[in-house]
């Protein structure tokens, strides 16, 4: 997810409270924003997602968690995939009653996808549109 990294080093790093949207026409609004909570193995959490609206709810389309992590530099690493119109959730890393629990499958899965769609965000210029977002108008 190279292309999340650029928008969070862009907005200062992960930081406790961090909540951006980038606005992108004519692509959904990408929404970033730090959990509250750690991931599965302790690291600081981010949630990345687009939504939409059906009968005047929000739908994740999708959304998808990722621990941050530092050792031999930035990286994320996915554990947690939703998308509301197709009513699934997915989790590939978690703790269950004290233990770590891992999906192989489900992992690969997600960061698979995970790079396909940063590839897509990086064809649609959000990188850009956060830092066009940044500066200060006259």
């Amino acid at each position: 997810m190279q292309t999340i990294l650029a928008i969070l080093k862009q907005a200062g790093g992960w930081h406790h409270g961090l909540s951006l949207k980038i606005e992108n026409l004519p692509y959904m609004a990408l929404v970033i924003e730090a959990s509250d909570e750690s991931g599965p193995c302790g690291l600081p959490a981010l949630s990345v997602f687009h939504y939409g609206e059906q009968n005047g709810d929000l739908m994740r389309d999708p959304e998808m968690c990722f621990e941050l992590g530092l050792a031999g530099g930035a990286h994320l690493n996915a554990f947690y995939w939703r998308n509301d119109y197709v009513a699934v959730e997915q989790w590939s890393r978690f703790i269950k009653d004290g233990h770590y629990c891992y999906h192989t499958q489900l992992h690969d899965q997600h960061e698979r996808f995970a790079k396909l769609w940063d590839n897509n965000l990086r064809l649609q210029g959000f990188a850009e549109a956060f830092a066009r977002q940044q500066t200060p108008r006259a």
